[in-house]
């Protein structure tokens, strides 16, 4: 049991000690800014979520059921640049680092998702938690892509 507990201290430490978040460590970015680049340079899409990881209900239970599944990360991936904007209330500096951004997307509540085109411009927004597992989120980002291509 003790190894256990020492083995996890070391992984939470190593990954701090690398500046890893754990969005990073499942496949999303958190700088807008080098994720618009990276857009670019992939000819994607951004798929940014407003998110409070340490107070928000919804964004907690949208990243247990959606967010960290594996299955939604790969296929969002396909077509989305994946970006986490945290506010949490436990880490301040994190928080002052990304008010910037909501203010400039004026977020008005959590989980808020805002997908823009790789050049940074909004194309759709919504509530993460109105898409509440894997399937129906997915849907909904297909959908929303097969109508902005109609456009």
């Amino acid at each position: 049991m003790r190894t256990l507990h020492n083995l996890t201290r070391l992984l939470i430490v190593g990954g701090a000690m690398l500046g890893l978040s754990f969005a990073e460590l499942q496949g999303w970015h958190t700088d807008l800014d080098k994720a618009l680049e990276l857009a670019k340079k992939e000819k994607k899409s951004l798929l940014v979520e407003f998110t409070g990881s340490d107070w928000c209900p919804p964004c907690i239970a949208m990243r247990k059921n959606v967010f960290s599944k594996k299955e939604f990360v790969e296929q969002a991936s396909k077509d989305f640049i994946l970006v986490e904007l945290d506010f949490p209330q436990g880490d301040k500096e994190l928080k002052k680092k990304n008010d910037p951004h909501a203010k400039k997307f004026n977020i008005e509540g959590f989980p808020t998702v805002i997908l823009l085109d790789r050049e940074g411009k909004e194309y759709s927004r919504f509530f993460a938690s109105e898409h509440p597992t894997t399937e129906k989120f997915l849907a909904h980002l297909k959908s929303v892509l097969e109508k902005k291509d109609l456009d």
